[in-house]
């Protein structure tokens, strides 16, 4: 089976798009697929592209079996409508005119993953011009919450948005998504059941598992027998984090506790002025680290908290990121009702507490922070255990490639 893979984000990005897509891609590859990846040369989310990657339109290269093909897109580290929405269509321009003449002999099925929607338009054009089945995988609900948050508010460019949308659930032969309230979604945009596919995120035990604090790097960070609240992914508009930041100025005459941000996104800087501002001491901000040592970081965490703005539509989301901190038996203290909670509270790996409530969230740390090591020890390894048993990434990627190669022997027959 020859599968052509459309995604806009790939490592060595960091991210959760990155890591499923790269996993993915890696296991279709062992299992002697031929699979070729189309993305963008690596910027996100800094908007900078990676120096060893200027300087050509495209650039392929094979990476674990993979044949990858990187493509030049208009990025920038302002993030506004206008530069996003070039972001987004130098992308799907270029994928375009890389997956008709540069990906090689015709591929047996197309699989895309958005957000963003754009990504569709390479994937639509192929599947259309070499009649071969499209698979769509939804990993966020856009345009929707593009709307929602603000983001998008041009009248004309929300209605062009709804309307590829719609499209691409008519085209696609299969429709991928992460939670059941995608789902619902989904099958609400007259998508019907037997055309969607739960595939959720999930975790690589082996690569997120307990690891020890790092000492030399507690000391370093002034975290040494402190308790520790660990943040760690996108600085964006969703999560909340100046929401944390008020959590972290109520406890800030608690001296058990420190606050440990690491990551990059578009509002970081003004967090990070902010901290400066209010001399909030007990908090630090390091940059993005990479997937490879990004357990080194986690290690010296007690607890991570996940947060996500109060916001209706976030009850059908999961945070791809709370799986990782429970495969590492990390207490998770999360901040997104729905199903999200649903699963936490299931796994007895932590505590749910309201978006959108600073005081809860300061009342719920310091509680915390005076529980035994004993109990906090316990959680972890009951949220470790849960996700091993059921969101075991190797399993997520067996029922796709078992998907993939269904729409290719009906295609054959």
């Amino acid at each position: 089976m020859r599968v052509l893979l459309f995604t806009q984000f790939y490592p060595p990005e960091v991210g959760a798009t990155q890591f499923r897509m790269e996993y993915f891609a890696r296991h279709l590859a062992e299992a002697g697929h031929e699979v070729t990846v189309i993305t963008e040369v690596p910027n996100h989310p800094a908007g900078v592209i990676h120096p060893e990657y200027r300087g050509s339109l495209w650039r392929a290269s094979t990476e674990n079996g993979i044949r990858v093909i990187r493509l030049w897109v208009a990025t920038s580290p302002q993030k506004t409508f206008f530069t996003r929405l070039g972001f987004y269509l130098t992308y799907a321009c270029g994928a375009t005119l890389a997956a008709l003449l540069v990906a090689g002999r015709r591929h047996d099925v197309v699989f895309l993953t958005s957000p963003p929607l754009t990504v569709g338009i390479p994937g639509l054009v192929y599947s259309w011009l070499r009649r071969v089945p499209l698979v769509l995988d939804v990993r966020d609900l856009w345009p929707v919450l593009a709307v929602e948050m603000g983001e998008m508010r041009n009248p004309r460019v929300i209605a062009l948005a709804r309307r590829l949308e719609v499209l691409l659930y008519r085209r696609a032969a299969r429709i991928t998504v992460v939670t059941r309230g995608f789902a619902r979604y989904v099958r609400e945009h007259g998508v019907g059941e037997d055309r969607i596919l739960l595939l959720p995120n999930g975790v690589e035990p082996e690569v997120f598992h307990p690891a020890a604090p790092d000492g030399d790097l507690q000391r370093e960070l002034g975290l040494d027998g402190k308790f520790v609240v660990g943040f760690y992914g996108n600085h964006g508009i969703a999560q909340d984090l100046e929401g944390v930041l008020d959590a972290a100025r109520l406890l800030a005459s608690d001296d058990r506790i420190r606050f440990l941000f690491v990551g990059e996104g578009p509002v970081k800087s003004a967090l990070v002025a902010r901290r400066l501002q209010e001399g909030l001491r007990h908090v630090t901000f390091l940059p993005q680290v990479p997937q490879a040592t990004i357990l080194r970081y986690v290690s010296l965490a007690t607890v991570v908290i996940v947060p996500l703005r109060k916001l209706e539509l976030f009850k059908t989301f999961i945070p791809s990121k709370m799986f990782d901190f429970l495969a590492c038996a990390k207490p998770v203290v999360l901040s997104v009702d729905g199903e999200a909670r649903q699963i936490l509270e299931e796994s007895g790996g932590g505590i749910f507490v309201p978006p959108g409530d600073p005081q809860a969230l300061a009342d719920t740390l310091r509680h915390l922070a005076g529980s035994s090591q004993g109990t906090l020890a316990e959680t972890g390894e009951a949220g470790r255990a849960y996700v091993s048993r059921h969101y075991r990434r190797k399993d997520q990627a067996a029922r796709l490639e078992q998907l993939l190669l269904s729409l290719t022997r009906s295609r054959s027959s």
